[in-house]
């Protein structure tokens, strides 16, 4: 039976602490009484925080861990929390960085969810690997790590021994694909199965929305971003744009890209997804209509654009998220 720590932050979201307890918990123990065999438990799980004692979840939820972190002498998988307060966290947060480093050089498995990741940042285990994290905190989280590979449309990454989920709900994807890879995949199956949980989910692309930094500083590029997204349906020239803000074309592309992460071209193609993801949930028009209305001409180049940025081609989509009463 593999040991498992599942580890409370502060600033935590109950969803992150109580998910992987009850996968790893239940784990030969739900699917066996649905089908009347005895229970045989993959893992012993126990809950701990930095000093052990009862603590309050972001949502009102009162908690008593089992004890402190340094009440764990022998682990195999150490699952960290979400945490909300990411600076302040961090900042009073060095014993367990400190904790996760000797565990993890003592044969211990690491997973952390949603931005648990940053915890996990903060040690230096994840420099020159892949990360992911919600995908609200990947700028956030590249500027911070900029050593770490980022890959933000993922669930899931898998480093071996150091693994990284997306957003919330992602935690239990994560922990299910651990089952499987601790325990093989039947059992990752009958988890999925008695929890009623999909294991075909790979990228979190379809629910994240598009980030518009602003925070940049640079005011001549806010002016160019915000003539963009009010005109994002019209075509628009490089060097008007350029002259219209008082820059040379070279200097606009290289100023926007610094500033923003993308260039003026994709930062107009994102917008554009965005409002055909709003129109496709709204279930009202055609996806050629669809692409009449965010400025292109040619629905199957939309349509690559689309699915490049979502994961999900857009019929896809709108099976997905449409309103129930557009059904």
């Amino acid at each position: 039976m593999k040991k498992v720590t599942i580890l409370a932050m502060q600033n935590n979201m109950a969803f992150t602490i109580s998910s992987p307890m009850d996968v790893f918990s239940q784990a030969g123990v739900m699917w066996n009484y649905f089908n009347g065999q005895k229970f045989t438990p993959y893992f012993d799980v126990r809950l701990v925080t930095t000093i052990g004692k009862p603590f309050k979840c972001l949502n009102g939820l009162n908690i008593v861990p089992d004890g402190s972190i340094h009440d764990v002498r022998e682990t195999d998988l150490i699952v960290v929390s979400s945490i909300l307060d990411i600076e302040k966290t961090l900042s009073v947060q060095h014993e367990v960085v400190d904790w996760l480093k000797d565990r993890y050089h003592e044969g211990s498995h690491i997973a952390t969810i949603c931005s648990g990741a940053f915890v996990l940042a903060e040690t230096g285990l994840l420099d020159g690997k892949t990360a992911t994290t919600h995908w609200a905190y990947a700028d956030q989280f590249k500027k911070r790590y900029p050593q770490i590979e980022l890959k933000a449309e993922r669930l899931i990454t898998d480093e071996g021994d150091l693994f990284c989920s997306g957003g919330y709900s992602a935690g239990m994807d994560l922990c299910i694909y651990l089952v499987g890879k601790y325990c093989g995949h039947e059992v990752a199956l009958q988890s999925s199965k008695s929890m009623i949980a999909d294991m075909s989910r790979t990228l979190q692309a379809p629910y994240a929305m598009f980030h518009y930094r602003k925070d940049h500083g640079d005011h001549q590029i806010l002016t160019v971003q915000e003539w963009i997204e009010n005109n994002f349906d019209k075509t628009f020239n490089y060097d008007h744009l350029a002259r219209k803000s008082g820059m040379g074309r070279r200097t606009l592309e290289r100023r926007f890209k610094t500033a923003t992460g993308e260039t003026p071209l994709t930062y107009q193609q994102s917008i554009r997804v965005e409002a055909a993801k709003r129109l496709l949930e709204k279930g009202l028009l055609s996806f050629d209509e669809i692409t009449c209305r965010v400025g292109y001409e040619d629905s199957s180049t939309f349509r690559k654009i689309f699915s490049k940025q979502t994961g999900l081609a857009p019929k896809e989509y709108r099976k997905k998220f449409q309103r129930a009463s557009a059904r």
